[in-house]
């Protein structure tokens, strides 16, 4: 792996990024507006439900959003051939996947501070522990959201194939992470399976830190979807096609 082709990869995907103005857009105001309409459903319902269930969407709004814009962009490039030409050249494949995780992140790293801004700024959600830290829990579901969206990049042949992957992968960790139900309630069965989600330790800290300002347990739950995000990346590297069928 060389830092030089991975930086450089990083600086041809921000530059794509920021030529495409509809996806830019999608990426950072799409989860500000998703959070603003969340709280305007609640405003009249009254009591905590906003305090209750916010929390849990800034970490699942940035997960979901980066692994459809990841997964989709990728198979865009495939299918245009860049992708193709990229492995070509002395360019790796953990390179590449490097690369485009570093040009996600640093995008998921502003979206996460304009959703948490947005959230906790202007519409008051109620959080006991650190602000900063809800942004760093954010910005590493995105990164997760970015890894998993590479790795169905590389089992997809199309970008409708990529987005057909969404009810396998993404949907049950929404319904399983203790948004709906927590998880301490759910059925046993369905707690393993929420125990081997990564969303689900999102969440949780999320959760944890709107309650408490404590971090242990926070900086834990971070540890975890870390390595999910490394594995996926690690997976997506090693099951990259260099040819397109």
């Amino acid at each position: 792996m060389s830092a030089r082709i991975t930086l450089a990869v990083a600086g041809r995907v921000l530059l794509q990024l920021r030529r495409d103005h509809r996806t830019l857009a999608m990426l950072l105001v799409l989860p500000c507006l998703l959070v603003a309409l969340l709280a305007w459903m609640y405003a009249d319902v009254g009591g905590e439900t906003f305090d209750r269930v916010g929390p849990s969407l800034l970490a699942i709004f940035p997960f979901v959003v980066m692994f459809l814009v990841t997964s989709v962009t990728t198979l865009r490039e495939r299918s245009s051939g860049t992708l193709e030409r990229l492995l070509a050249m002395p360019t790796g494949r953990l390179d590449l996947l490097v690369g485009y995780a570093l040009a996600f992140g640093l995008v998921a790293a502003v979206q996460a501070a304009l959703a948490v801004g947005v959230g906790v700024g202007l519409l008051d959600l109620d959080v006991v522990g650190a602000v900063w830290l809800l942004g760093v829990v954010a910005i590493a579901d995105a990164v997760l959201g970015t890894a998993l969206g590479l790795l169905v990049s590389a089992f997809a042949r199309t970008e409708f194939q990529a987005v057909q992957f969404m009810p396998a992968l993404v949907v049950p960790q929404i319904l399983l992470c203790g948004l709906f139900v927590p998880r301490d309630l759910l059925p046993r069965a369905l707690g393993v399976v929420s125990d081997l989600l990564p969303l689900s330790y999102a969440t949780d800290a999320m959760l944890h830190l709107s309650r408490s300002a404590t971090t242990g347990e926070v900086w834990k739950d971070l540890a975890v979807v870390a390595g999910f995000a490394l594995a996926g990346l690690a997976l997506g590297a090693a099951t990259l096609r260099r040819r397109t069928a």
